[in-house]
């Protein structure tokens, strides 16, 4: 097995294995996101993503609101949409019948 083969598969398992840990370092954090540092630096600055600094300086993220920040605004299924608006349109029509 050749060495570039060995590392693309270590790093697979260390990635799998970051799925396990309840706390992320700054790069850990990044690799489970996906986020670039540079742009995980702008969220930390804007403080737009939950994360802790118990010495004052190195940063930690709790995996668990990671989990919840990445699962803000869900984009709607058509199916969704057009449930939404056949419901607004049932009780829109209910409140004209009423008045």
């Amino acid at each position: 097995m050749t060495n570039e083969l060995m590392e693309k598969r270590l790093e697979k398992i260390e990635n799998l294995l970051l799925g396990h840990k309840d706390v992320f370092t700054f790069e850990e954090c990044c690799r489970y996101t996906g986020i670039s540092k540079t742009y995980m630096y702008k969220l930390t600055c804007t403080n737009k993503v939950p994360h802790f600094k118990p010495h004052g300086k190195t940063i930690y993220f709790s995996k668990e609101e990671i989990d919840r920040c990445l699962m803000k605004n869900p984009v709607k299924t058509a199916e969704q949409i057009e449930q939404e608006a056949a419901t607004y349109l049932v009780s829109r029509h209910h409140r004209r019948g009423k008045s």
